[in-house]
């Protein structure tokens, strides 16, 4: 089975493409916001979709870190790096450039909800700093909730919750 994406309204459909042969053409109308579009299909170049990747958390440990989106209702497990500077995390939202997209169907997560910066302090290690974006609903770092203003320092292993999304900071191996 084979999932695609409706450029409309970005919801998943699945088809079964053993069905259809290399190069052929196909319609879709998406179920939910009754859009037609069509695919060929062909080796593709684009990545395979995050769920059926295999995520591994080892992969960033050499540069910035990463966050580990945990599965719930609203999408599944996602491993989503980092890099130097301000990361800025919220919901997948076509039109908003953000630099940590999280796929998910999470309305109460703002496309926009909080950053984690990174940068090296003097030693040369890196240091996590968590603020709210801000948000709507709130930053919450292990269930206390962020001041619009605090800047708060983050270490491996930190429980952060957006809406009703939470992730876990993995640190990069210094």
């Amino acid at each position: 089975m084979k999932r695609i994406r409706c450029p409309k309204c970005e919801s998943y459909l699945t088809f079964d493409e053993t069905k259809y042969s290399e190069g052929q053409s196909l319609v879709f109308v998406c179920e939910q916001c009754k859009k037609q579009f069509s695919i060929r299909l062909g080796k593709t170049k684009m990545q395979a979709p995050r769920k059926e990747e295999k995520l591994d958390e080892e992969e960033f440990k050499e540069a910035f870190g990463s966050i580990t989106v945990i599965e719930n209702v609203f999408g599944f497990k996602q491993v989503l790096p980092l890099q130097e500077g301000d990361n800025v995390i919220g919901r997948r939202c076509v039109g908003t450039v953000i630099n940590v997209p999280v796929e998910t169907s999470d309305m109460s997560m703002d496309r926009r909800h909080c950053i984690i910066n990174v940068r090296r302090n003097k030693q040369g290690g890196l240091v996590y700093t968590l603020r709210d974006a801000p948000s709507l609903t709130g930053t919450f770092l292990n269930n206390e909730i962020l001041g619009d203003k605090d800047r708060i320092r983050i270490e491996d292993g930190a429980i952060v919750t957006i809406g009703a999304t939470t992730f876990i900071l993995r640190a990069a191996e210094q």
